[in-house]
């Protein structure tokens, strides 16, 4: 059993990870290999980004090296998408406070609630006495002191005071003077207290999970006759989110500012596994908070677990913090999602200023009050669900909120820097087809009932009893495939769905509306909703499908998705502005979605915005198997025909360059060719004879781009597949050919 190698750790190596850091050994480096350095984020506000260059091979190869070394080029707390500083391990004597003691502004009656030891008149207030409203016993003092023996651990002295109890830091002599803590209680004669303790330490026995702090022991000290129980949990040395907080507040010298949006998702994409630990045995932590969560190194520790209970315990006392607990509790239990609901707040808290304790006690200020949220919709979204006063209209559990933050993270961070961030999606699959593009250079707008078959659909839920009925059918006709489904007897779901989409395709609007009314799933099945939306589409219906797109996004606010599907909605609606929102979301992402790129690109013409349509068609991958259309239809975009407002002579130029240094076959050579000349020939008609530049070997000048013309439409004449059709062409090179004597 190896030692850990890191600096102040003293943990030990049992299978490939140290028992107390809970990381992996670095792996060694070789004499000609630098350690990989970090960075942090600076900003705490994203910048916008409107450049859409696709990278080049080479730096394709290198994003790719980045991801798979994630371990060691980026920290684990940015999840191989952003860098998160590291915060370096703090030496536990730095932690001891000189004089322990609770501020007068944190001192109220344990049980009532009552202020209590306030100073008054310019004296100190009691740090020990009777609670004027209820007569309860307070005590604020410590009990242990430094050089004390509490079994095998000597106090070196208090490091911090919580809701339910001093904690000292101690060192163990039976186990090599490792560094540990005791939590006792901040008020010995507190009953609940007092319970809160013992039950911490039955519950917090069989928690074993890396983001949460390790607890080793339980002792006893009697002191005045009075016999306080504390927990041994192991040391965390690092910054509490909190903590950080007020630093970023005291350098900027702004009191509102708060982290940088990537680093206080990425710490709550970190401590949501935790909470489902907790769950999936059992427990809920009740009291999350981000005083509650501490960064060492490149790793998260959830401490304070005295308000951990079982879900199904309904004796205990509950504890939690006004502002963060969820608005049920003391009408219900603890549960799963109401610990999702402190989640929420407490990254809300992280990311930007508001008034929590009060005005915004139980409710988040909207996009009008609070620019973050006008900026990132999909995030607004996401806590609204997750803080929704209704439990029932909250993320299921941790996971399922992790899972859409996660997306939501993707998205934040590719606004950011402009660098896609694509991820799997869990909920829905691929595009079928991409939509939308153009089949010539000629922009293509798809009919809506196309788009119906070509988004994307849901995944199919493998506990559904009619899973591996699906699986196994091989049906792909639709009339078929109603006649299959029809005749199973299997009450599911994912069948019922499935019918549904035949008759969508079949454009049978009656039965699918039939079969989707019938469909009975749980509270908050946003599938109903999606195929909803789909049938809506074929029917020609963009105003009803965008309603029932909005209600899938505001489920699932990290797919890209419903937000395709929105876009599409706006732009059949003539809502050019929102589409350009809504697909510049889900390309900037992931460019796997290439019809958001030709959907952007419409957009932006629509909208005057030339330039940045020719960016965006520039930047389909060459891996995609649409990046030649993308290129005809960038070279198209720069130029326009008729002729395009703000069209130079270097868009021309650029133009004949681009199109000039793509394979194509001679009949699309042929036609994208004769367009590019006939918009340099407009161009030369309208405005100055004889600017500087070739385009595809003519210069502009009249006579010159008149024999190109001449040329090209004397090829498209010769690859004609009717007599008629050759002939118009052959006229029309007659027609532009320049004037001679011959």
């Amino acid at each position: 059993m190896d030692k850990c190698p890191r600096t102040g750790c003293g943990g030990k190596i049992e299978d490939g990870f140290c028992d107390v850091c809970g990381l992996e050994p670095p792996a060694p480096l070789s004499s000609s290999t630098a350690p990989p350095s970090m960075s942090s984020r600076t900003s705490s506000r994203p910048t916008a980004v409107t450049s859409w260059t696709t990278p080049t091979t080479s730096a394709v190869t290198s994003r790719s090296r980045r991801g798979s070394t994630r371990s060691t080029n980026r920290g684990l707390l940015g999840r191989g998408i952003v860098d998160i500083a590291p915060v370096p391990k703090r030496d536990p004597r730095e932690a001891v406070l000189t004089n322990p003691e609770v501020p007068e502004n944190k001192r109220f009656c344990s049980k009532c609630g009552t202020k209590v030891g306030r100073g008054r008149e310019g004296r100190p207030g009691r740090v020990e006495g009777f609670c004027a409203k209820c007569g309860h016993h307070f005590d604020f003092t410590p009990k242990l002191q430094p050089g004390q023996l509490v079994g095998q651990y000597e106090v070196l002295g208090c490091i911090a005071h919580g809701g339910l109890g001093w904690i000292y830091l101690a060192l163990d002599h039976a186990v090599a003077d490792r560094w540990v803590v005791l939590k006792g209680l901040l008020d010995t004669g507190d009953a609940d207290a007092m319970a809160a303790a013992v039950a911490e330490r039955r519950f917090l026995a069989q928690v074993e999970h890396p983001t949460i702090v390790k607890i080793f022991n339980f002792v006893e000290h009697a002191h005045d006759g009075i016999t306080t129980g504390y927990i041994v949990m192991e040391y965390v040395g690092g910054t509490s989110i909190k903590d950080m907080i007020k630093e970023v507040r005291q350098k900027s010298g702004d009191q509102t500012a708060c982290l940088p949006l990537t680093q206080a998702i990425a710490y709550t994409l970190e401590v949501l596994p935790a909470m489902g630990y907790l769950h999936g045995i059992g427990l809920v932590y009740c009291d999350f908070k981000p005083d509650n969560v501490i960064q060492v190194e490149e790793q998260l520790k959830l401490i304070d677990l005295g308000a951990v209970r079982h879900v199904s315990d309904e004796d205990s006392a509950i504890y939690g913090t006004t502002g963060y607990q969820a608005p049920e509790i003391g009408k219900e239990l603890p549960s799963p999602v109401s610990d999702v609901y402190t989640v929420g707040r407490a990254l809300a808290v992280m990311s930007f200023p508001f008034d929590f304790h009060n005005t915004y006690k139980t409710s988040l200020p909207g996009p009008a009050e609070q620019a973050l949220l006008a900026e990132f919709e999909s995030y607004h979204r996401l806590l609204t669900r997750a803080t929704h006063s209704d439990p029932a209209q909250r993320f299921g559990s941790a996971e399922e909120m992790r899972d859409q933050l996660e997306g939501v993270f993707r998205e934040v961070a590719a606004a950011e820097d402009g660098q896609p961030r694509p991820g799997v999606s869990v909920e829905f699959t691929p595009e079928r087809r991409s939509f939308g593009i153009p089949t010539t250079s000629v922009p293509s707008t798809p009919t809506l009932a196309v788009v119906a078959q070509s988004l994307p659909i849901p995944r199919v839920d493998a506990a559904d009893p009619g899973a591996a009925f699906l699986a196994g059918v091989h049906a792909t006709d639709p009339k078929e495939l109603v006649a299959e489904l029809k005749a199973t007897k299997l009450a599911s779901v994912e069948i019922k769905l499935r019918l549904a989409r035949a008759y969508i395709e079949l454009g049978d609007h009656a039965n699918a509306a039939k079969t989707l009314n019938s469909t009975k799933t749980e509270h908050g099945d946003w599938r109903v909703a999606w195929h909803r939306g789909l049938a809506s589409l074929a029917e020609n219906k963009p105003g009803n499908a965008r309603m029932a797109f909005e209600s899938v996004y505001d489920a699932l606010p990290g797919e890209a998705a419903p937000k395709l599907g929105i876009a599409v909605c706006a732009e059949a609606s003539g809502d050019l502005a929102d589409a350009d929102k809504y697909y510049r979301m889900v390309w900037r992402t992931d460019r796997t979605y290439i019809s958001a790129a030709f959907g952007l690109a419409r957009a932006l013409l629509g909208k005057g915005g030339r330039m940045e349509a020719v960016d965006v068609l520039n930047s389909v991958p060459d891996t995609s198997s649409h990046h030649l259309a993308a290129q005809l239809a960038a070279v198209r975009a720069r130029t326009g025909i008729p002729r395009s407002a703000g069209l130079s002579a270097e868009d021309l130029v650029l133009a004949g360059s681009q199109l000039a240094g793509l394979e194509l076959d001679d009949a699309r050579r042929a036609v994208a060719s004769r367009e590019l000349l006939e918009s340099a020939f407009a161009w030369v008609r309208g405005g100055p004879n004889g600017s500087p530049g070739t385009v595809l070997g003519c210069r502009l000048v009249e006579d010159d781009l008149r024999r190109g013309l001449e040329g090209w439409y004397r090829a498209l004449a010769r690859q004609a597949g009717t007599r008629r059709e050759r002939i118009a062409l052959v006229d029309q090179a007659n027609r532009v050919r320049p004037r001679t004597w011959i």
